[in-house]
C-alpha cells in the first residue's frame, strides 16, 4: 500500500524538479513539495498520442458513502474490477516521486525509492468525478525489499519504461503483473 510519497527538489532529484518546475510555469503558482497525502494535488505525467505531459491532480478517488478515500488500486485485480477497468484502458498515468513511504510494525517510518536514479514512478489511474480528473497508485505485492516492512508497494516503472506505460496498452498487463525493482530502503 502506499499511503505517503515525497517530492523534493534537492539536485539529486534533478527529473522530479524539472517535472515540479513545469507544472508551476503551467499553473503559474507553487506546489506542494515534502510529503504529499491522500487528498492533496500533486504532478501526473499522462499522454494523450504523444510525448508525456504534466498536469496537477488530487490523489484518490472520493470515497463511497462518506468512507475515506480510495487511494490505492490493486495491480492484480485492476483489469476485472468496474472501477478500475475503463481507466486500466484509457486513463493510465505516472505519479513522480523521490520515494514512497511505510511504517514498520515498530511505527518507525521507512522511505523507498529506486536505487541511484534522479526519481520513483509509480504507476496510476485517472478517473473524472463531478468534473474532476483524479489518479490512485497501483499497488502489488511486495518484493523482498519491502516485504519485510509492508505486504504490499507500488507498481513501480523506470524512467525508460514511462512512454510504454502510458502509450501501449499490449504491455500494460505485463507490467502490472511483473515483480517490481528492487528498491533501496532508509528509516527516516
Amino acid at each position: 500500500m502506499c499511503g505517503r510519497f515525497t517530492l523534493m527538489t534537492d539536485e539529486e532529484y534533478q527529473d522530479i524538479a524539472d517535472i515540479l518546475r513545469q507544472i508551476e510555469q503551467q499553473q503559474g503558482e507553487p506546489i506542494p513539495r515534502g510529503d504529499i497525502y491522500p487528498t492533496m494535488f500533486s504532478p501526473i505525467l499522462f499522454s494523450e498520442n504523444g510525448p508525456p505531459q504534466v498536469q496537477l491532480l488530487r490523489w484518490g478517488y472520493p470515497g463511497f458513502q462518506g468512507k475515506k478515500p480510495l487511494i490505492n488500486a490493486r495491480a492484480e485485480t485492476a483489469e476485472i474490477k468496474p472501477l478500475f477497468r475503463e481507466s486500466l484502458k484509457n486513463g493510465r498515468c505516472v505519479v513522480p516521486s523521490c520515494g514512497f513511504y511505510e511504517w514498520g510494525r515498530e511505527k518507525q517510518r521507512y522511505r523507498f525509492r529506486i536505487r541511484e536514479t534522479t526519481g520513483t514512478y509509480m504507476a496510476g489511474l485517472t478517473r473524472i468525478y463531478n468534473g474532476e480528473k483524479r489518479y490512485v497508485i497501483l499497488t502489488t505485492a511486495a518484493n523482498e525489499s519491502v516485504q519485510a516492512i509492508h505486504h504490499r508497494m507500488p507498481v513501480i516503472l523506470r524512467r525508460e519504461e514511462i512512454h510504454a506505460w502510458l502509450t501501449d496498452p499490449e504491455q500494460t498487463l505485463a507490467f502490472l503483473l511483473r515483480v517490481p525493482p528492487l528498491l533501496e530502503c532508509c528509516a527516516v
